[in-house]
């Protein structure tokens, strides 16, 4: 009996002889012995524990012996039958029980851990749970293998009280490369030294942040991560969560995670400052509304998926315990309102050499991949796209099927929606033509099924959804769907859900082209109950609406005709159009020409930069007529603190480049994302050369202005279709690069009229020259308005451009200083025959007597000149002469 070797040692042959001890002893019972038994088991929970009692009731010993293996485990079962037995007073069967798993499994010990011993033991369960991950194909690789690193930047104070500026951040607030050093920052101390509990990453669809979250649970297990600090860490995927059926506790949550059920779960939460939860994809979570229940206090109290995470986020629950939410980057004031004191992180995807190593990842031959990344790289809105993994692998996923089939590259799209139509479109190439109309059919049904999920918050279907469908066992079943086998108490639960979110929501879209007119639903199912709902609605279909606008495209249209059968309606287009055409409507307006800029209004709680976001829409149809059109109900559009990334500014150029007559544009306290990479620094050796050569050709090359991230924006302003009417730059730290462009981009703007800067920190290069272009022949900026305390002597370029200014009529200098040296100089320009200036506000200026009789004189000198200033007797007030979008 004490022989080893007897003992069962595979794990299968020992849950098997643990189930035949389970049945036998509880075969052993009377009647009358077995309803005591199911009383006492569930009186007696385990871990705070129990069977529920609806499932015990009328069970025999065959269901018993069921329900105990799949509840506890097979051998923790058996040590719950033997206490259990003993309690209901069968001491006979317990004690035999007891005798036969001895001779059998041996001396009982995965129920016997301490939390120390079982520490190892969980890690190990979790390297082996979490060391693969499956691709969208299906297939499973290494996650060591399929994750590569993204740049994850920790938010700085500079996002709430200060924007950094259209320049580059400094050092500290560069993103970092997600490697095992960047992952422990994140619970890194502060400046005061305090270390955050909470830390959300957040960012677009297909980012990363899931694998992110997977990898930092995978190399805490492995011991790389929070070393000494997290005993126990817990992946909760909060979708699936909140469409869990049943109740459940935060104590059944962290068992459901473990090996087996004997987990000494009490003991690991009575030290909860040692144990990290990672709940993916928080945003999910319903707003708080007011007929919400209390929040749990208790770990063992069961409750729905939403109320636990709830109180798991607003530290109600395990107040001490660290939290790693992920998060779409859609709706931040909503999530944060539940978060405390959460330390943020953006998740900014792929740097351009991170780009590189996946193509090469993905494609086996390197020639293959070379060529791939070398056509995406010449494409710079399709490479600027791959900052997103999803769409790097989509791309990479249609490019090798082009080139092994010998297809021309430059075929792939520049926009997100027609990246993710081609590649639907590769997939059901792929198909026999034979099967082509039922396909069409079946991915209308597709299609239901996707908009039916993203409207009620699903991302789960059933057996039972797909079979009022008929889509069970499809071909369009199999392409985009995954299958998922979640074990339940009685039988396997079969769940299906699309290859990624982003798939759903790329369906959803595309069921409002594809629904007929004559069977149009009810109106609350419509695509104007889409784009007129509340901002909850509107922030969950953010991608969404995003696809919608870029399926209007009229080749998209086309295409869709052609892969999904039909016709394609034009209502649909015209309905979202006059929707972004009321955007305009009732939105508050800017502040006038000389009102004090005061504190920014905060947003609605919940809504994302919303004029933004409204761009990236327009900009995904990539029909300068429609979005010409669609602006002329949006004449004035407002971005503040907004940090610009490439793809923003890409976006924001092209609607710019296709406004219409009289739009204006203010930017207000904007910065950009800093560069994804720092430059290599020269050798000693090449400095000292390119120092010493002093070559004609390199003295040039240093001369050479460097090109600002904006230049692609002022660009668009030269377009002989632009109509932009007004430009105002507030508060956005302009550099001499940018002013360079600026200056560029004022000698040639067909359209430009307006121009306010105000409080932006130029220098006095800056200024000098934006006055140079100001000055230039084909300018055509009438009105100036220049806030910029702090340049007094430069001010002098300003004031010599009105010379030669062909067009300029209205100059603002309110809040500039000027001394009585600049004021005597510029009333001699005043006089000059070139100045062809009709309004001058000096308005909130500090002037001596001797500057106002000066400027009285050229007033009575020149008595088609109003200037403007308190302290002259006549037109005390300022003109109105910019137009309300400044």
């Amino acid at each position: 009996m004490d022989q080893p070797e007897a003992f069962c040692s595979s794990t299968e042959s020992r849950a098997a002889a643990a189930r035949e001890l389970l049945l036998a002893a509880l075969e052993d019972l009377s009647q009358e012995q077995l309803k005591r038994f199911r009383h006492k088991l569930r009186d007696a929970p385990l871990d705070g524990r129990s069977i529920p009692w609806g499932r015990l009731e009328r069970a025999d010993a065959v269901d018993l012996a069921e329900q105990l293996t799949q509840f506890y485990g097979p051998e923790p079962a058996l040590d719950v039958t033997r206490k259990t037995l003993k309690r209901a007073d069968v001491r006979d069967v317990a004690a035999r029980l007891k005798e036969q798993r001895l001779q059998r499994l041996g001396p009982s010990s995965s129920a016997l851990l301490s939390v120390s011993e079982y520490k190892k033991k969980y890690r190990e369960h979790v390297l082996q749970q979490h060391a693969k991950v499956k691709e969208r194909n299906a297939r499973s690789v290494k996650i060591n293998k399929r994750f590569t690193k993204l740049l994850i930047a920790r938010e700085g104070a500079t996002l709430v009280d200060e924007a950094p500026g259209l320049a580059e951040e400094q050092e500290p607030e560069r993103a970092r490369r997600s490697d095992t050093h960047t992952f422990n920052r994140l619970f890194g101390r502060d400046g005061e030294g305090q270390r955050p509990l909470t830390v959300v990453l957040q960012g677009p669809a297909g980012i990363g942040k899931t694998m992110a979250a997977k990898k930092i649970l995978y190399d805490w297990a492995a011991g790389k991560l929070y070393h000494d600090q997290v005993d126990f860490a817990f992946f909760l995927p909060c979708r699936e969560l909140l469409e869990r059926p049943s109740t459940c506790s935060l104590a059944d949550l962290i068992l459901d995670q473990c090996p087996h059920r004997s987990a000494p779960v009490r003991q690991m939460l009575a030290r909860s400052e040692r144990l990290l939860f990672i709940l993916d994809g928080a945003d999910e979570l319903p707003p708080p509304g007011p007929g919400e229940a209390a929040p749990c206090t208790d770990p063992f109290e069961a409750a729905d998926g939403a109320r636990v995470l709830g109180s798991l986020m607003s530290k109600t629950l395990l107040p001490h315990a660290r939290l790693l939410v992920t998060a779409r980057a859609t709706a931040p004031g909503r999530l944060q309102s539940r978060l405390c004191s959460p330390q943020c992180a953006e998740v900014r995807g792929f740097s351009d050499k991170d780009k590189k190593k996946y193509f090469h990842k993905f494609f086996r031959d390197e020639r293959m991949a070379e060529r791939a990344y070398r056509f995406v790289k010449e494409n710079e809105t399709l490479f600027a796209l791959c900052f997103v993994p999803f769409v790097c692998w989509i791309v990479c996923t249609v490019l090798r099927q082009q080139l092994e089939l010998g297809q021309d590259l430059s075929r792939t799209s520049k926009t997100t929606t027609s990246v993710y139509l081609f590649f639907i479109a590769s997939v059901l190439s792929s198909a026999p033509a034979a099967d082509g109309p039922q396909m069409q059919g079946e991915l209308r049904k597709l299609c239901r099924l996707a908009r039916e999920g993203t409207l009620r918050h699903r991302a789960q279907f059933g057996e039972k959804d797909l079979e009022r469908l008929a889509l069970r066992g499809s071909k369009v079943q199999t392409l985009f769907l995954s299958k998922k086998e979640l074990p339940g108490v009685l039988e396997t639960e079969v769940t299906y859900q699309f290859m990624d979110q982003s798939f759903q929501e790329f369906f959803t879209a595309l069921s409002y082209l594809l629904e007929d007119e004559r069977d149009l639903g009810a109106p609350a199912d419509s695509v104007g109950a889409l784009l007129r709902g509340d901002t909850e609605l509107r922030c969950h279909l953010t991608l969404t609406t995003r696809f919608l606008f870029g399926l209007l495209n009229t080749e998209r249209m086309r295409d869709i005709e052609r892969h999904f059968g039909g016709v394609v309606s034009e209502r649909v287009k015209q309905e979202v159009l006059r929707w972004v055409q009321e955007q305009g409507q009732g939105r508050p307006r800017a502040a006038a020409e000389g009102a004090e800029e005061t504190e920014e209004p905060e947003e609605e709680e919940g809504e994302l930069n919303y004029p933004l976001e409204l761009l990236y829409c327009l900009y995904e149809t990539q029909e300068g007529a429609f979005v010409h059109q669609a602006l002329r109900g949006l004449p004035e559009l407002e971005l503040e603190r907004v940090r610009f990334s490439r793809m923003d500014l890409v976006v924001l150029s092209y609607c710019v480049r296709c406004c219409p007559a009289g739009q204006a544009l203010r930017l207000v306290s904007c910065g950009l994302v800093p560069a994804q990479e720092k430059k290599k620094k020269k050798s000693l050796m090449k400095r000292l050369h390119g120092s010493l050569s002093g070559s004609s050709s390199s003295q040039a090359t240093m001369r050479k202005p460097q090109a600002s991230a904006l230049r692609s924006l002022f660009e668009a302003m030269t377009d002989q279709h632009c109509g932009l009417n007004s430009l105002t730059l507030s508060r956005c730290k302009l550099p001499d690069s940018v002013c360079q462009d600026l200056s560029e981009a004022l000698r040639e703007a067909p359209a430009l009229r307006e121009l306010g800067l105000l409080h932006n920190q130029l220098s006095e290069a800056g200024l000098r020259v934006l006055s140079e272009g100001l000055a230039w022949p084909q300018c055509r900026v009438q009105k100036l308005w220049v806030q910029q305390p702090g340049l007094q002597e430069a001010l002098h370029y300003l004031i010599s451009m009105l010379r030669q200014s062909p067009a300029l009529t209205t100059l603002d200098l309110s809040d500039c200083h000027l001394s009585e040296s600049m004021v005597t100089y510029l009333c001699a320009v005043l006089q000059q025959p070139g100045c062809r200036l009709q309004t001058l506000s000096l308005t909130s200026m500090a002037l001596s007597e001797q500057s106002l009789k000066e400027l009285r004189t050229v007033r009575t000198a020149k008595p088609g000149l109003v200037i403007s200033h308190p302290a002259l007797d006549s037109h005390p007030n300022p003109p109105t002469g910019f137009s309300s979008a400044l």
